[in-house]
């Protein structure tokens, strides 16, 4: 009994809809089947064409039992018999050879999670139209699903020999990625290393594919492997953007990449969304000094492109540097007000953006310049920065920096209010809530009532562990220390690829000076984990001064403080240096530190412990 048969007669609406479904999906395929001379005219139609003078009827390939098989399987699919539908489907397309069927077939199977049948349908798709590239492309992404990456080097190299040359170095750039969700990464990168051979002897595809076998092995977890193709790509065409992009992935764990992409950079004429890039992976980094050098250098030799000017005043910003960021952010906004593309296409030039878009990037710009005038403590002008944006979507932000600034007046509590009357649409809005409450009680030093917000959060939500680690930071500054080792130690067991959980309890016994072994190991791992994070390397450099090893210190916290000039880390290089009699040095140091954060706590403490006056 076939599944139309087995329903009550209250599913009769359901079947006629399922049925009138299937009749439109049936003609809207006739357009794609080809004209064949399969549906023939009458026996002796021939003759009389020949005898009057006409062309021979050539008719459609959606005959009536192809009509037939093709709404059947469309009702028992709609009906919830997916195998039914995917075996007419898959034998309609096997009669006609036609690549919308099966293509079709091969998502009813997809959609019934049923990979093998999907591939079936697949492979014989190819063996109908062997020049197909859209069952190539199915066949390897189903191969990789199945976690069978080893088969895929034949369609790889069919789908790349089958391609106009044009188009090849673009599709050679998206083979690792077509193979990045498989579970064995370096049988990955040795399929994307053998499909490239044929690739690696001809020059006008050496260099995509050098880069791709890199991007491979990358992926595999082997970035001196990935770092000799990238370099290898770059010194065939130094003026190629494929290396020095496949550079910055690895920049941060490898640092000898960056030779790659600052040589690019220097080529004339640099691509301008390359070193957007650039700039933005040395910020998320915390290399701010370096990133902030190179944002400039952007906007200068590119004023009228407005991305730039925009991540310049955001990194101004971090760096403490308010009206140096209200300049780059105003010329934003003056930037996008005049029709400026807020994006940088892949080419490096302006993206075409919707006016939605650049509303978007009013409202960033905004809040960004409201900000900056808060770091000024000017109160009213940040106010007339928030007045402008009427953005829903921002709605939780803006509420954010008026509670701030109420805060800042000294009205906590009106704050506070404020952020909790904020309207909550989903969960994520609720947990932003106590984020932003939690930073209004952190800048205000109200430790006790932080921790009680956050210790009640992680009630709520029990395994996040960025609600953990923050309640950790709280009972540290209540001196709770234990509370504190045992909630870090929840945030790596949740999350053991959290760097900053390491880095605080390392930190924490330094500061302590108890288990300081420990305490290096710690911050070491942190390092593995997020290589040459400045944060990271101050801890470092502030252990090794705690164990006596001041040279050492001395050269992390430099790093560190080139690399991100923050006013805490100037306090531990200034504390060491005095310690070592470089007193001149280290009064020049917490100097430059004070300008920038006056207020710092462990800048203030420092100075009165050691009895400093500037």
């Amino acid at each position: 009994m076939s599944a139309l048969r087995k329903f009550a007669p209250w599913r009769r609406w359901s079947r006629r809809t399922a049925a009138r479904a299937a009749v439109v999906f049936a003609a809207s395929l006739a357009a794609s089947l080809p004209a064949s001379a399969q549906s023939r005219p009458a026996q002796d139609a021939p003759a009389r064409q020949a005898a009057e003078g006409d062309a021979p009827i050539i008719g459609s390939q959606l005959d009536a039992q192809l009509f037939y098989e093709l709404l059947v399987g469309e009702i028992e699919l709609r009906e919830g018999d997916s195998g039914t539908a995917y075996r007419l489907l898959l034998d309609a397309a096997r009669r006609t050879s036609n690549e919308t069927l099966f293509k079709r077939a091969t998502d009813v199977a997809l959609q019934a999670r049923a990979g093998e049948q999907a591939l079936d349908a697949v492979v014989a798709w190819r063996k109908a139209v062997p020049e197909s590239t859209d069952a190539m492309r199915y066949q390897v992404q189903l191969l990789v699903a199945l976690n069978r990456v080893g088969e895929t080097e034949e369609p790889l190299v069919a789908l790349l020999k089958g391609s106009p040359k044009p188009t090849l170095p673009g599709l050679i750039d998206a083979v690792p990625r077509l193979l990045a969700r498989s579970a064995d990464r370096a049988a990955a990168a040795s399929v994307v290393e053998k499909t490239m051979q044929p690739f690696l002897d001809d020059g006008d595809t050496r260099v995509a594919a050098l880069v791709a076998v890199g991007r491979g092995w990358l992926g595999a977890g082997e970035p001196a492997k990935a770092l000799d193709h990238a370099q290898r790509a770059a010194a065939l065409d130094p003026a190629a953007d494929g290396p020095a992009l496949l550079a910055l992935e690895m920049l941060r764990t490898t640092p000898a990449a960056e030779g790659i992409v600052r040589a690019r950079v220097a080529a004339a004429p640099a691509n301008p969304a390359l070193r957007l890039l650039y700039v933005r992976t040395l910020a998320s980094a915390q290399r701010l000094a370096d990133a902030a050098t190179e944002a400039r250098a952007i906007t200068a030799a590119s004023p009228d492109l407005a991305p730039p000017w925009l991540t310049l005043g955001a990194i101004e910003l971090e760096l403490k540097h308010p009206r140096e960021a209200t300049v780059a952010l105003q010329a934003y906004a003056k930037l996008v007000e005049g029709g400026a593309a807020v994006t940088l296409d892949a080419a490096g030039g302006e993206g075409d953006e919707a006016p939605a878009s650049a509303s978007n990037a009013l409202t960033q710009a905004w809040l960004l310049l409201a900000q900056a005038a808060e770091q000024q403590r000017d109160f009213a002008g940040a106010e007339a920065w928030l007045a402008k944006i009427d953005n829903t979507a921002s709605a939780l932000e803006v509420q954010t920096r008026r509670a701030s600034l109420l805060a800042k007046q000294g009205r906590l509590a009106e704050g506070r209010a404020l952020i909790r009357r904020a309207p909550e649409q989903t969960a994520a809005d609720a947990r932003a809530k106590v984020l932003a409450e939690a930073q209004l009680l952190r800048e205000a030093k109200q430790w006790s009532e932080l921790a009680g917000l956050l210790g009640r959060a992680n009630e709520r939500w029990p395994d996040d562990a960025d609600l953990v680690y923050e309640h950790a930071m709280a009972e540290e500054k209540l001196d709770r220390v234990d509370t504190m080792e045992t909630l870090l130690r929840k945030v790596i067991a949740l999350k053991p690829d959290n760097a900053n959980a390491y880095n605080a309890l390392g930190y924490s016994l330094a500061e302590r000076k108890v288990r300081l072994g420990e305490a290096r190991d710690l911050i070491r791992k942190a390092l593995e984990l997020s290589p040459n994070e400045p944060f990271i390397t101050d801890s470092l450099g502030w252990v090794e001064y705690r164990l006596g090893n001041r040279d050492e210190a001395i050269r992390l916290l430099r790093t560190a403080y080139q690399a991100r000039p923050d006013t805490e880390i100037g306090a531990h290089l200034g504390e060491v240096l005095w310690t070592d009699g470089r007193t001149d040095e280290a009064r020049k140091v917490w100097r430059e530190a004070r300008s920038r954060d006056a207020a710092n706590d462990v800048l203030v403490e420092t100075l009165a412990r050691l009895r400093v006056d500037l």
